[in-house]
Protein backbone atom coordinates (compact mmCIF):
# COMPACT_ATOMS: atom_id res chain seq x y z
CA UNK A 1 0.00 0.00 0.00
CA UNK A 2 1.71 3.39 -1.22
CA UNK A 3 1.42 6.43 1.03
CA UNK A 4 -1.05 9.07 0.34
CA UNK A 5 0.29 12.13 1.53
CA UNK A 6 4.05 12.19 -0.59
CA UNK A 7 4.25 15.19 -3.00
CA UNK A 8 6.02 15.31 -6.20
CA UNK A 9 9.35 16.74 -6.48
CA UNK A 10 10.72 19.60 -8.14
CA UNK A 11 12.81 17.55 -11.32
CA UNK A 12 16.00 19.89 -12.63
CA UNK A 13 15.57 21.90 -16.08
CA UNK A 14 17.21 20.07 -18.67
CA UNK A 15 20.40 21.08 -20.49
CA UNK A 16 20.80 21.73 -23.73
CA UNK A 17 23.32 19.06 -23.81
CA UNK A 18 23.79 15.45 -22.03
CA UNK A 19 25.16 15.99 -19.00
CA UNK A 20 26.02 13.46 -16.58
CA UNK A 21 26.00 15.50 -13.51
CA UNK A 22 22.12 16.63 -14.76
CA UNK A 23 21.04 13.20 -15.34
CA UNK A 24 22.41 11.47 -11.82
CA UNK A 25 20.85 14.17 -10.15
CA UNK A 26 17.67 13.22 -12.32
CA UNK A 27 17.52 10.17 -11.16
CA UNK A 28 18.65 10.45 -7.60
CA UNK A 29 15.31 12.77 -7.23
CA UNK A 30 13.09 10.25 -9.40
CA UNK A 31 14.82 7.32 -7.12
CA UNK A 32 13.76 8.96 -3.58
CA UNK A 33 10.45 9.61 -4.91
CA UNK A 34 9.77 6.30 -6.08
CA UNK A 35 11.02 4.91 -2.86
CA UNK A 36 8.72 7.62 -0.80
CA UNK A 37 6.15 5.93 -3.26
CA UNK A 38 6.82 2.61 -2.30
CA UNK A 39 7.01 2.90 1.10
CA UNK A 40 4.00 1.10 3.00
CA UNK A 41 4.06 4.01 5.87
CA UNK A 42 3.79 2.96 9.64
CA UNK A 43 0.09 1.06 9.29
CA UNK A 44 -1.20 -1.00 6.54
CA UNK A 45 -4.96 -2.29 6.53
CA UNK A 46 -6.89 -4.54 4.09
CA UNK A 47 -10.63 -5.71 4.21
CA UNK A 48 -11.45 -8.79 1.93
CA UNK A 49 -14.46 -11.21 1.76
CA UNK A 50 -14.22 -14.95 3.83
CA UNK A 51 -17.02 -16.66 2.11
CA UNK A 52 -19.71 -14.14 4.04
CA UNK A 53 -17.35 -13.23 6.54
CA UNK A 54 -15.91 -9.57 6.14
CA UNK A 55 -12.14 -9.96 7.15
CA UNK A 56 -9.75 -7.23 8.47
CA UNK A 57 -6.27 -7.07 8.95
CA UNK A 58 -4.25 -4.28 10.34
CA UNK A 59 -0.12 -4.27 10.21
CA UNK A 60 1.85 -2.35 12.24
CA UNK A 61 5.90 -1.28 12.32
CA UNK A 62 7.98 -3.26 15.06
CA UNK A 63 7.35 -1.71 18.43
CA UNK A 64 10.35 -2.69 20.93
CA UNK A 65 8.36 -3.79 24.05
CA UNK A 66 5.07 -2.64 23.56
CA UNK A 67 2.30 -5.24 23.56
CA UNK A 68 -0.32 -3.09 21.40
CA UNK A 69 0.08 -0.74 18.89
CA UNK A 70 -0.68 3.00 19.84
CA UNK A 71 -3.69 4.04 18.52
CA UNK A 72 -6.75 6.61 20.32
CA UNK A 73 -9.01 4.83 22.65
CA UNK A 74 -12.86 5.78 23.19
CA UNK A 75 -11.94 8.59 25.46
CA UNK A 76 -10.68 10.68 22.31
CA UNK A 77 -13.53 9.67 20.89
CA UNK A 78 -14.62 13.77 20.94
CA UNK A 79 -11.43 14.46 19.13
CA UNK A 80 -11.81 11.83 16.04
CA UNK A 81 -12.44 12.20 12.51
CA UNK A 82 -15.15 9.55 11.20
CA UNK A 83 -13.41 6.77 9.67
CA UNK A 84 -10.65 6.73 11.81
CA UNK A 85 -9.98 3.50 14.10
CA UNK A 86 -10.03 3.35 17.90
CA UNK A 87 -9.59 0.74 20.97
CA UNK A 88 -12.69 0.68 22.92
CA UNK A 89 -10.91 -0.03 25.98
CA UNK A 90 -14.55 -1.11 27.96
CA UNK A 91 -15.20 -3.75 25.35
CA UNK A 92 -11.97 -5.89 25.88
CA UNK A 93 -9.80 -3.48 23.19
CA UNK A 94 -12.23 -3.96 20.56
CA UNK A 95 -10.84 -2.36 17.27
CA UNK A 96 -13.86 0.22 16.67
CA UNK A 97 -14.30 2.76 13.58
CA UNK A 98 -15.92 6.25 14.54
CA UNK A 99 -19.14 6.83 12.17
Amino acid sequence: MAQKNVVAPRLPNPTPEYDFGMMNQLLSVLRLYFNQLDNAGPIAASSQFNGADVVAGLSFPPNAGATTPSLPTQANLANLRVGDIYYDTSASNVLKVKT
